[in-house]
């Protein structure tokens, strides 16, 4: 498990802390005051709020038991209150690792408002048409440009990065490096914001931009309330967005992203990976040019040859067209996507397209719409060799999302306690191949949760 030994573990002292925004949310009108200390009220808001503002508080303490942090801090509250040139945040019994010599870590600080910014918003403020694949994009783009992340006059220099939050010292020290080889092309960074292969690209690219003098360097994390306590955001991140649930931010990574690169994950990263699948094996993104690569120490080898024969299990050898794997070359990645991401700016120039959203890309509906993960939900799903491309990518993907909640979150952790693994319906060659990758991860301790792992799931044939 990558971990600094410098970083606190939990640690329950408490502390009441007053703090004001700084950046997105402190210039506002009387109108946005409102939305934000009334709309903060609505009881819904208020406890989503709360639980996101105790993770983001938490950040630095090496846990990923949503549960234990909840517990911890089960009398921890969060008040939005007016002043009268902006507003003010009043926490109780708030986690004393946030601050430091009595003063809230800047970052820190911007998170917490950044996440207020966000959880309102969709609460309150949104009025896109969410029953729409249109409405749907709206809804992304609209967060996004409120987060302010969208940049008109940049070129495309946007890495996603994807990967496992409970990667080894070897596969962390490698984003790292490959981090490191972005950040000397001048590339940004966005994740899913959480430590792991989420931080360690952005650490790299921290010094490779420090080397090239590379001003107003973005490293832009996407979250979603769901996750948000079982990932707080790292540090590095300068721009964090909270997106309302998984298939959004999903959407938000694509938009934005004129590369992705894949580190080593569990089952989340699978998750991601079918998603994009999904994406680029539709006929209508034929014209798209959206590089990938998978990559990884040599160490970590075994777990893209597990990765790749599942896709393949799944969508047959020409799958292997929509991604490149490079292991143990860092250097090599780094000149592959600099060189992906010219090609990207040739395309979006030919197409017309915005260098800062992808909107020309098609997202198909069924990867739009959010999953519900319950045992009912769950035992629907039917991984059938007979379906769509569309279909299988849609149906493999929820049943990774449905291992993401039983295994991380903390409703889906509770969800599982109680009413005991979640079934899994699928065709026996897909079964096999589901259960070992699946297997694999759990033997390698790519499940970042206290004690013994246990799964959150049984295969059952059709």
């Amino acid at each position: 498990m990558q971990m600094d030994s410098s970083v606190p573990q939990l640690n329950p002292k408490k502390v009441d802390i007053e703090v004001g925004p700084r950046g997105s949310l402190e210039l506002l009108s009387q109108r946005e005051i409102d939305a934000l200390t009334t709309g903060s009220r609505h009881a819904e808001i208020q406890e989503l709020f709360r639980r996101c503002a105790l993770a983001v508080l938490n950040t630095g303490n090496e846990t990923d038991d949503a549960a234990a942090i909840f517990d911890a801090y089960s009398d921890f509250t969060v008040e939005v209150t007016r002043r009268t040139r902006g507003l003010q945040l009043n926490m109780r019994n708030a986690p004393s690792s946030a601050l430091v010599d009595n003063r809230m870590i800047e970052g820190v600080r911007q998170h917490l408002f950044a996440v207020l910014r966000d959880v309102v918003y969709i609460g309150t403020e949104l009025q896109e048409d969410l029953s729409s694949p249109g409405g749907i994009t709206d809804a992304v783009f609209q967060i996004l440009k409120g987060a302010r992340v969208l940049e008109p006059g940049l070129p495309p220099r946007l890495v996603v990065c994807w990967g496992g939050h409970s990667i080894n010292r070897l596969e962390y020290e490698y984003t790292k490096e490959v981090g490191y080889h972005l950040g000397l092309r001048s590339l940004d960074i966005c994740t899913g914001c959480g430590p792991g292969a989420m931080k360690g690209p952005m650490k790299g690219a921290a010094v490779g931009h420090a080397k090239q003098r590379v001003a107003g360097a973005r490293f832009i994390g996407l979250s979603e309330p769901g996750i948000i306590a079982a990932e707080p955001p790292n540090p590095m991140v300068n721009h964090l967005v909270v997106l309302p649930d998984i298939e959004k931010r999903l959407e938000a990574f694509v938009r934005l992203g004129h590369a992705i690169v894949v580190f080593p994950g569990g089952a989340g990263t699978v998750e991601e990976v079918l998603y994009l699948i999904g994406i680029l094996l539709d006929e209508a993104n034929g014209h798209i040019d959206l590089p990938v690569v998978f990559t990884g120490p040599p160490e970590s080898a075994g777990y893209f040859q597990e990765l790749d024969a599942f896709l393949v299990e799944l969508f047959g050898e020409n799958v292997r067209e929509k991604y490149q794997v490079i292991v143990g070359n860092a250097a090599k990645v780094g000149e592959s996507i600099a060189s992906a991401v010219k090609r990207v700016r040739r395309n979006r120039r030919k197409t017309g397209d915005a260098y800062y959203f992808n909107w020309l890309l098609n997202v198909p509906e069924p990867h739009q719409q959010p999953f519900d993960v319950t045992h009912k939900t769950v035992e629907k799903l039917r991984l059938d060799p007979e379906s769509t491309p569309l279909e299988l990518a849609v149906a493999a993907r929820q049943a990774f999302s449905a291992v993401v909640t039983g295994n991380v979150k903390d409703h889906g952790i509770r969800m599982v306690k109680d009413k005991g693994p979640f079934t899994l319906h699928a065709d026996g060659r897909i079964a096999g191949a589901l259960d070992r990758i699946l297997r694999a991860f759990a033997d390698d301790g790519r499940m970042k949760l206290h004690g013994e792992y246990v799964p959150c799931y049984k295969v059952v044939g059709q």
